[in-house]
């Protein structure tokens, strides 16, 4: 994976702890963080705008967002919502979070991103991580209003002009093609040079507006399989371990491990996963505790029949590789081509 060194060992070293030395069966690997709930766009394929507007005016205490992160001991955080940039403090809790030494992905749709740049500071525990599903034309559909294409990459070339660093997070849906795949990687990986880049097919949210183009698990496999093709894989600077890709074509499969990346929100930590709601618990020991996490995933749960998100296969993916010299190796050879890349 593309992931930087020092981080790869950091996270590395976290995971040989809780597995081997203080073996723990379950423990986070990033905590997904939603301080907000509000957003500046309407997405089609999103869930999370569709709560009461008494919900979506209200905002995490910097206090409450820093403490759900040290409570969970994640050695990564991923900073969503909603626009996180909306938060008037989010530049508060992202510095307290640095300054705990916490990899920090605040993740945006970058329509404010060039004005809260003043607010941050570049670091080598901080990245921005901008939402891109395709083209002009493709993201603009998406994302269901013109322009935030343009915006989205002048605030990328900006951020990065100014030493931060950019990476990407892309959603494909059922209307995308392997070359629409491939046209969107190749601009962000070479035109745009953005650190790291992320990919996931599109998850079916229950209360999402559009429910006609999320991917079946079969169309994942032949779309990625397809977009991967001619040593694309091997060239773009995907955030990834190699066993995740293997996934996404069909080459290795997992069960999932939700509880591997738990979500924080307004309401307290949810069950199972961000992407499904099913109550919530005040904190992360119940969150792992008391939930039955054997009744969920492909074949247990018809809600988790078509998922393939990175949410709950990427963190299997993960332990896969530390189980396997192999694996280990063939990681440890990514991650020193990325950063020689």
């Amino acid at each position: 994976m593309a992931m930087p060194l020092r981080q790869t060992v950091r996270v590395g070293t976290y995971l040989f702890e809780q597995k081997m030395l203080r073996r723990r069966e379950k423990f986070p690997l990033i905590v997904e963080l939603e301080p907000l709930f509000a957003c500046n766009l309407k997405c089609e394929g999103c869930g999370k705008i569709q709560h009461p507007a008494g919900v979506l005016k209200q905002r995490m205490p910097v206090a409450q967002a820093v403490g759900a992160v040290l409570e969970s001991g994640a050695p990564m955080v991923s900073i969503a919502g909603g626009e996180p940039l909306m938060h008037p403090q989010i530049d508060e809790i992202v510095r307290q979070l640095v300054a705990r030494k916490k990899y920090v992905f605040l993740c945006t749709n970058a329509m404010l991103l060039r004005k809260k740049l003043d607010k941050f500071t570049p670091s080598r525990y901080f990245a921005f991580a901008v939402h891109i599903d395709g083209l002009r034309e493709r993201h603009d559909e998406s994302v269901a209003k013109e322009g935030v294409f343009d915006e989205a990459v002048a605030a990328i070339k900006e951020a990065k002009r100014r030493g931060f660093r950019v990476t990407t997070n892309s959603t494909f849906f059922n209307t995308d093609t392997p070359q629409t795949i491939v046209e969107v990687l190749n601009y962000l990986n070479d035109d745009l040079q953005v650190d790291e880049m992320m990919i996931s097919p599109a998850y079916a949210y229950e209360k999402a507006p559009d429910q006609d183009h999320f991917l079946g698990v079969e169309q994942t496999r032949e779309l990625f399989r397809k977009a991967f093709a001619g040593g694309n894989r091997q060239r773009w600077r995907l955030n990834h371990s190699p066993l995740f890709l293997d996934f996404l074509e069909g080459k290795a499969d997992f069960p999932c491990t939700a509880w591997a990346i738990p979500n924080y929100s307004l309401f307290g930590w949810q069950r199972p996963c961000y992407l499904m709601s099913d109550g919530y618990v005040p904190t992360y020991r119940e969150l792992i505790e008391k939930t039955d996490w054997d009744k969920y995933g492909r074949g247990k749960d018809p809600r988790c029949d078509n998922c393939m998100a990175h949410c709950g296969y990427e963190p299997t993916a993960v332990f896969a590789t530390m189980g396997s010299l192999k694996e280990s190796l063939r990681a440890a050879r990514d991650t020193v081509a990325g950063n020689r890349g």
